[in-house]
C-alpha cells in the first residue's frame, strides 16, 4: 500500500516477556509524541473484540499483554494451519488508546459479524462486547455491507422504527416474525395480533389478517417441492462446491434425490481446499503409501525420496508457513478422495466429479488471489462440457475467507459468457448450509428430507473423514 517503514508501528510480539511492559509504555508513549491519533480504522471479532480487547477489558485499558479467547483462536485456527499453531496472548492497544482517536471507523463484512455487530450497536454498553465502547464515542462510524447488516433492527424488523414500502417478501418476513413472535401458527393470526405488535402498518396496506395470512400461507406452501429437478427423469443438473465437501454439507439430502429420481447429476468442485487439510493427516497417508507399496513391492527411490520430503519438511514447518508443492498435492488428493467417496454414496459416480481447482485460490495461503479470466474460462467450460438444464450454485457467503463468494461470483460471470453462446439457458438456484440457512421467507424451494435421505446425508458428509479447520 506503499506506506513507509517508518510509519507501520505493528506491536511486536517477539520481545522477551520482561520487556513486555516498557514496551507498552513505550508504545502509549509514542502516541502522545506523535500528538495523537486522528482516524482509527478498526475491524471486529465474533466476541466483540476490537484489536485484542477480548471479553472483560477494561474502558480505561491501554496496550497491553493480553490472554485471547477461544472463540478468537478457534477463528484464527485456519490462518495458522492448526488451533495448536495459535498465540494463546497478544499485544494490543486498549481500549482507551482507541478510543482516543478522534475519528473511528469500525468495518465488518459477512452474514458471521451480523450478531455481533448487532451487539455492539443497539444492546447496551457492556464490557464483555468491547465494541460497545465505540457507543458513547463523540465520532465513530460502523461501515457494514448488507450481510454483516441483517440483524440490525432497521434492516430485520424495519417496521419497529419507521414506515415500510410492503412487497411480497418484506410481508411474509414480518408475517413470520409475527408467527414466531406470538407463538401461533401463520393462519391463526388475528388483527389484534398485527396490531398489538406494531404491524398496523401491514394491515392498512395490505387488507384484513385473514387475507395476508392466507397469501402468505400458500406462498410458502408452494415452495416445498419434493423433485428438485422437476419429475421428468433425465436433466442434466450441474452443482458447483466450492470446496470438496460443500456440497454434501449444504444440499447433501438434495443431492442424494436428484440422483435416486434418475437425473444426470454433475458435480463442479471448484477448489481443490487443500488448506484445510492438517499436517498429521499427510503424514499419516504418506505412511500408509510407503507400507502398500512395501507389502506389494512398489517402493521405488522415487517414492522414498518424496516420502523422506514429506516427513522432513512437516517435521521443520514453522507455524503458518507455507506448504511445500509436494504437501500441496498430498493434501489435494486428500479432499479429492474424500469427495469422490462422498459422492460415490450420494449415488454419483466418479466420473461424473469435476475438479476445476480454480487458480485463485492456489496460493498456499489463507488470503487468496482476485478472480481473474483463467477462473471464469475454468467455469465456463465445465458449463460446455456438461450444458446443464439446471445449476446449483452455493448462494452462502458468510465462507469468512471468501472462497464461497469468490466462486459464486466466477460462477455469474461464467453464466453470463455461456448465456451469449447458446440458446437455453439453464435454471439457477442458490444452496446454502455450510455457514448460514436460509431465512424462511428468502425461501424459494424447500426440499422434505426424509429419515432415510438424512442418514444418507449424514454418511455422505462422514466420508469427509479428516479432521479440518
Amino acid at each position: 500500500m506503499n506506506i513507509p517503514s517508518e510509519n507501520i508501528h505493528i506491536p511486536d510480539g517477539s520481545i522477551p516477556q520482561e520487556q513486555i511492559d516498557e514496551y507498552c509504555r513505550s508504545y502509549e508513549q509514542a502516541i502522545v509524541d506523535a500528538g495523537g491519533i486522528d482516524i482509527q480504522i478498526l475491524g471486529i471479532g465474533r466476541t466483540g473484540h476490537i484489536g485484542f480487547n477480548e471479553p472483560g477489558s477494561d474502558q480505561n485499558s491501554q496496550t497491553r499483554l493480553v490472554q485471547l479467547d477461544r472463540v478468537t483462536r478457534m477463528d484464527a485456527a485456519s490462518d495458522f494451519f492448526g488451533i495448536e499453531y495459535v498465540p494463546d496472548q497478544a499485544i494490543t492497544m486498549g481500549i482507551k488508546s482507541i478510543t482516543s482517536a478522534r475519528c473511528v471507523c469500525l468495518l465488518a463484512f459477512g452474514e458471521h459479524k451480523s450478531q455481533i455487530v448487532q451487539k455492539s450497536t443497539e444492546e447496551p454498553i457492556s464490557r464483555y462486547v468491547a465494541a460497545s465502547f465505540l457507543q458513547d464515542h463523540g465520532d465513530s462510524t460502523f461501515y457494514v455491507d448488507s450481510a454483516a447488516a441483517a440483524l440490525l433492527t432497521r434492516i430485520a424488523t424495519p417496521w419497529l422504527v419507521g414506515q415500510c414500502e410492503w412487497d411480497q417478501l418484506l410481508t411474509r418476513r414480518a408475517v413470520i416474525w409475527l408467527s414466531l413472535k406470538v407463538k401461533k401458527a401463520i393462519l391463526a393470526l388475528t388483527d389484534e395480533d398485527y396490531a398489538e405488535n406494531q404491524l398496523q402498518g401491514l394491515l392498512k396496506a395490505r387488507g384484513r389478517a385473514y387475507d395476508i395470512n392466507l397469501e402468505v400461507f400458500r406462498k410458502m406452501m408452494n415452495t416445498i417441492s419434493g423433485w428438485p429437478a422437476g419429475k421428468k427423469p433425465g436433466k442434466r443438473v450441474l452443482i458447483f462446491s466450492p470446496h470438496p465437501d460443500d456440497d454434501v454439507i449444504s444440499m447433501g439430502a438434495t443431492l442424494v434425490k436428484l440422483a435416486e429420481q434418475g437425473h444426470d447429476v454433475h458435480i463442479a468442485y471448484q477448489t481443490s481446499g487443500n488448506i484445510a487439510v492438517f499436517d498429521h493427516a499427510v503424514l499419516r497417508e504418506a505412511n500408509f503409501v510407503s507400507q502398500f507399496n512395501a507389502i506389494f513391492g512398489l517402493a521405488s527411490e522415487q517414492t522414498r525420496l518424496i516420502d523422506k520430503h514429506i516427513h522432513e519438511f512437516l517435521r521443520d514447518k514453522t507455524p503458518a508457513s507455507i506448504d511445500s508443492p509436494e504437501v500441496q498435492a498430498v493434501k489435494t488428493l486428500i479432499r479429492k478422495t474424500e469427495a469422490i467417496a462422498a459422492a460415490g454414496y450420494s449415488g454419483i459416480a466418479k466420473e461424473k466429479c469435476h475438479f476445476l481447482d480454480m487458480p485463485f485460490y492456489k496460493t498456499g495461503m489463507v488470503q487468496k488471489l482476485p478472480i481473474s479470466d483463467q477462473d471464469v474460462n475454468v467455469t465456463l467450460d465445465i458449463l460446455k462440457q456438461v450444458q446443464p438444464e439446471i445449476v446449483f450454485a452455493a448462494g452462502d457467503l458468510s465462507d469468512p475467507h471468501g472462497t464461497h463468494r469468490m466462486c459464486l461470483q466466477a460462477v455469474f460471470k461464467a453464466l453470463k459468457q455461456y448465456q451469449q453462446e447458446t440458446p437455453e439457458m439453464p435454471e439457477v438456484w442458490l444452496y446454502r448450509g455450510a455457514w448460514q440457512e436460509w431465512e424462511p421467507h428468502q425461501i424459494d424451494m424447500a426440499v422434505p428430507v426424509s429419515p432415510d435421505e438424512f442418514y444418507h446425508k449424514r454418511h455422505a458428509i462422514f466420508r469427509h473423514e479428516i479432521d479440518k479447520g
